[in-house]
């Protein structure tokens, strides 16, 4: 299980630079979950200590009753936001097939702050890094919206 995990943390931009050595240390601590078809990672609005990283399945992120964001597949990390701000979870993720994951939880992160410091800033550089990017995408999605609400009114 280990190095199946390992090559998947490897590949993942949040993780981009970390040691393998670091990678291991934390997946010593971190557990594997299980959520069946249909069951929630967690609810928007519940308190956030963790990231999800996940192995097998597929999820959705949704936002209030149905909006849905984004599907997640193998390889997705989400949750990030609670390593970075303490707020509650922003949005909901529901396991759409029985999905299998690793739980990172701040306490595993504090963890490696106290093993390797430097591992551990690459690690928080690189949850900036992802956090920005999504919020790059998103700027593009309201800008790509409002262009065409504009459209749409100048030609009624």
């Amino acid at each position: 299980m280990d190095q199946q995990y390992l090559e998947l943390l490897q590949a993942m931009p949040i993780f981009g630079g970390v040691s393998q050595q670091a990678l291991s240390f934390l997946l010593t601590r971190c557990p594997e979950i299980e959520i069946a078809q249909n069951a929630y990672f967690f609810k928007e609005g519940e308190q956030a200590d963790s990231l999800f990283i996940l192995e097998r399945g597929t999820a959705l992120v949704l936002k209030g009753r149905d909006i849905k964001l984004r599907y997640l597949v193998r390889g997705d990390c989400f949750g990030e936001m609670s390593l970075i701000d303490l707020n509650p979870r922003s949005a909901s993720v529901q396991a759409i097939e029985n999905c299998i994951a690793l739980e990172l939880s701040r306490q595993n992160l504090f963890s490696l702050y106290e093993y390797d410091l430097e591992q551990f800033v690459i690690i928080q550089m690189n949850l900036s890094r992802e956090v920005s990017r999504r919020l790059r995408a998103l700027d593009e999605r309201l800008m790509s919206l409002d262009t065409e609400l504009l459209k749409l009114i100048n030609v009624l």
